[in-house]
């Protein structure tokens, strides 16, 4: 062999390899402490934001939308149902939460005031369930039903009289009175 074919360049390669070896460049960026990254200004905090979840909307896309009452269920068997479900939440035979879907908000914190109540005021013993006697019911503008109905609860009649209407495809109870 030549001296000249084994001798290497400044790079350190020899003249028989072709290619070149070379670092790779740091592209990290720097790394900084706490104290050099927030000197002189305090960091931005947002403070909390005042929402009203229940107040006028501009924008009725996002309200709740009227239903036409042919595209709703038969309201005559719901308001049984619903009556009967009342009057056993109202003498605290049944958990009010399982009326807070078919019950406007106002509507639903006064029956489980009531709920509360009765709890308090609950005796020993075994307990007959309410039966519904009777339900009318009147249509008096499409997608919405007034109805009333008789209920027999612990040997006590009682009516009820609901306002129901249809909203986000549902039927829900917006007015409601127990006598």
């Amino acid at each position: 062999m030549t001296r000249a074919s084994t001798a290497r360049g400044p790079a350190g390669r020899s003249a028989r390899d072709g290619f070149t070896v070379r670092r790779i460049p740091q592209t990290a960026p720097r790394i900084i402490s706490a104290d050099e990254a927030w000197h002189g200004e305090p960091p931005y905090a947002q403070d909390a934001l005042a929402l009203d979840f229940f107040g006028a909307r501009d924008d009725e896309d996002f309200g709740r939308q009227p239903t036409r009452t042919s595209l709703l269920p038969e309201p005559g068997p719901l308001v049984a149902r619903l009556a009967q479900a009342i009057v056993e939440v109202v003498s605290g035979q049944r958990p009010a939460p399982q009326l807070i879907r078919h019950t406007a908000p106002t509507i639903y914190s006064v029956i489980a005031r009531q709920a509360m109540v009765a709890g308090r005021r609950r005796t020993p013993g075994p307990r007959r369930s309410a039966v519904v006697r009777r339900v009318r019911v009147c249509e008096p503008a499409d997608g919405i039903v007034e109805a009333c109905a008789v209920v027999v609860s612990h040997g006590r009649v009682r009516a009820l009289a609901l306002r129901l209407e249809g909203l986000d495809g549902r039927w829900l109870v917006t007015a409601l009175t127990i006598g």
